[in-house]
């Protein structure tokens, strides 16, 4: 089922597809499965303060996909980590902005895309709050493709004997990675029974239906002596239907002013 978007996820792409006009260039696909997460993530669930980006007890959010970094972007300079202009210098030679996320952006813990790495680190992070007696959570935001990475499976295994409950993995399963869908290239069915092997509480969940997400990430954690990931059944390049599932809009490059016209008109008439 085909489902509207409300005027905040419609904008979030709008803002999106700016970024790409100026630089003429970005992964569409990889952050367009992102939008409705990191909404309601940033929105509504994750515990920060644009004033004092070093809070101790703030949450800690890692956007492992790093390629996926435009919907990252646009989210942050909404809530007013960095000023909005800094957006329409997205990988320009003066600009902090560039094709992945790195600690030196305001709201970005960690320099992430080298895939396989974020969760990890955010495994260590989950470890020092218990170390530290710190109520903040670690929420690391992975691609399906990404999961082909061995890191992902040990990290995994750290958190499970662990039983880490304030870390919360979110996979981003929009069911293509660069090449192919991952069910072609290494497919990792059956995926919930897998992290359930690792001692991880699972859920799954429409990945674009904010109010689905919203009641799923509100009951954090699932269980009380585990890890918990969430499984959100995405689609690649969500909101512009010559562009969903479709290759061609994994990244794009010498993008025209005709593309981004088509863009914006596909999204509005979504």
């Amino acid at each position: 089922m085909i489902m509207a978007f409300d005027e905040r996820s419609r904008q979030i792409r709008k803002t999106i597809i700016k970024i790409m006009e100026c630089s003429k260039r970005g992964h569409l696909g990889s952050a367009f499965s992102l939008v409705e997460i990191l909404r309601v993530l940033y929105d509504d669930i994750l515990k920060y303060d644009v004033r004092n980006l070093k809070l101790p007890d703030r949450d800690r959010f890692i956007l492992s996909k790093g390629h996926g970094c435009l919907a990252l972007y646009a989210i942050l300079a909404d809530k007013g980590f960095f000023p909005e202009p800094e957006l329409w210098k997205f990988c320009q030679p003066d600009s902090f902005l560039g094709g992945h996320p790195e600690h030196r952006i305001p709201g970005v813990e960690i320099s992430t895309g080298s895939l396989g790495h974020g969760l990890p680190i955010g495994v260590g992070m989950a470890l020092n709050a218990r170390y530290e007696k710190s109520p903040y959570r670690t929420f690391v935001v992975i691609g399906d493709g990404e999961a082909n990475e061995g890191s992902i499976w040990e990290a995994a295994l750290c958190a499970g004997k662990h039983r880490l409950s304030n870390l919360i993995v979110i996979m981003d399963y929009n069911k293509y990675q660069s090449y192919g869908s991952t069910a072609e290239v290494l497919d990792l069915e059956p995926l919930a029974d897998k992290w359930r092997s690792f001692n991880f509480a699972v859920q799954e969940v429409d990945g674009h239906d904010v109010q689905a997400l919203k009641a799923v990430f509100s009951g954090l954690p699932l269980n009380a002596d585990k890890p918990t990931a969430v499984i959100c059944h995405t689609m690649k390049g969500k909101g512009v239907r010559f562009a969903e599932g479709n290759m061609d809009w994994h990244h794009k490059s010498g993008l025209t002013g005709d593309d981004i016209k088509q863009l914006l008109r596909a999204v509005e008439d979504y």
